[in-house]
């Protein structure tokens, strides 16, 4: 099936596929949403180009993959509808086949690792899916679909490796396009593949100078490393926080469309994904799941200047719990939680010295920890753990100058 895929790829040319997107385009058609672009002064100004977010976390389910799994499910001939269609999904792909089924009338069942955050999985399962849970990875649950399929004679609807998602995904291009055709630059979010492929594909036929970028985890850049190789490459293990791309292996269909058609994979760390996804919460108002702020964080590492950028926000299904350990990572990696440590000697006032040096610099003590155990000499010293909600790095360092400048030693904590 796939060396067939494959071949069959190799025979089409650039203009063949922009005629399947645009189909995708009208089988899309009054069921998804047209995401209008959004521009950011905040992105802008830090990364020196003019940035607009592409908002598909506003999407129907709350991500881009209802784009290509509505778009396969319209491919289907009607005796592969009656079989019904199984996927696996570490989230957004499931809500999208699930969606998609019941629009069209079509059973389906959905794989889903056991580490899929529970928003997701009721999400899928309020669309009339049957869920399964199995396995630790995206990995483990795909093997797990695959051999239902053959138990069941089910239609696998693949979540990246497919011409048709692709073809769906590529619609995203033609909005951004069609809102500024003088776009220079998009950045995506990559894991199997899928998505930049389809973007690829679109934006290339309608302008070849439009540079398209992808971003990985570094902690899951099964794509970039492929792409060094010239060959798929299946990785050992995956470790980000970016769970929805958190793929060991990417697709062949994709690798080869992206190894023709895009112009560069850069690699961000889960600080620099979650100092993004900061921004997009507390200057945007726009909650994004953290694969969904990948191309932000990518912004730091491209060399474009002056130019006219999309960024595609990919999803924002993410849940509350999730919510809030980024937002204080997100707090830490920007400056703007500070937390320390220091020695000082066991004597009245001195802790009244250290407050007021903090209020002075306009410091706002969030936590305070008091110790004369945690010192070598608990007679004669105390050790003092503090947390401060400051304004940045800038500011953090004032602080600590402050501090030395009375004496005090500070040892950073984070």
């Amino acid at each position: 099936m796939q060396k067939s895929a494959l071949k069959s790829l190799s025979n089409r040319t650039l203009e063949d596929h922009f005629l399947e997107i645009q189909k995708a385009q009208a089988n899309l058609n009054g069921v998804t949403l047209k995401t209008g672009l959004i521009y950011s002064d905040v992105f802008s100004n830090e990364s020196g180009n003019s940035v607009y977010i592409k908002p598909e976390n506003l999407q129907i389910t709350g991500a881009f993959k209802l784009r290509g799994a509505y778009n396969k499910l319209c491919s289907l001939t009607s005796s592969e509808r009656e079989r019904g269609v199984i996927a696996s999904s570490a989230g957004n792909h499931a809500q999208g086949v699930a969606y998609s089924a019941q629009k069209l009338g079509i059973l389906a069942t959905i794989v889903m690792p056991k580490t899929t955050p529970l928003i997701k999985v009721e999400a899928t399962k309020s669309y009339g899916a049957t869920v399964v849970l199995f396995g630790d990875c995206y990995d483990e649950a795909y093997t797990e679909a695959k051999r239902l399929e053959k138990e069941h004679n089910y239609v696998f609807v693949h979540p990246f490796d497919d011409l048709d998602v692709m073809y769906g995904q590529g619609t995203i291009a033609c909005e951004i396009v069609e809102e500024i055709k003088d776009i220079d630059c998009i950045l995506v979010p990559v894991g199997g593949g899928g998505l930049i492929a389809g973007i690829a594909l679109a934006a290339k036929a309608l302008n070849p100078s439009i540079k398209i970028i992808g971003v990985e985890p570094e902690g899951a850049k099964a794509m970039k490393d492929s792409i060094d190789c010239k060959k798929v490459v299946h990785l050992e293990t995956v470790c980000t926080i970016a769970d929805g791309v958190a793929v060991k292996k990417p697709g062949d269909l994709s690798f080869e469309i992206i190894r023709n058609y895009v112009d560069e994979i850069v690699t961000v760390s889960d600080f620099d994904i979650m100092e993004s996804f900061l921004l997009l919460l507390e200057k945007h108002k726009l909650i994004a799941e953290a694969s969904g702020a990948l191309s932000f964080a990518g912004l730091k590492k491209i060399k474009e200047k002056g130019k006219k950028v999309a960024c595609v926000l990919s999803g924002g299904n993410i849940d509350v719990v999730t919510i809030s350990s980024m937002i204080d990572k997100g707090l830490v990696s920007r400056g703007r939680l500070f937390c320390f440590s220091l020695e000082m000697s066991d004597i009245p006032g001195e802790l009244v010295k250290v407050s007021t040096i903090l209020a002075n610099a306009c410091a706002n003590v969030v936590k305070l920890d008091h110790n004369q155990f945690k010192t070598n000499d608990r007679f004669m010293q105390v050790q003092l753990e503090i947390t401060v909600e400051t304004n940045g790095h800038d500011h953090v360092n004032a602080i600590i100058n402050a501090l030395g400048k009375e004496g005090y030693k500070v040892n950073k904590i984070y």
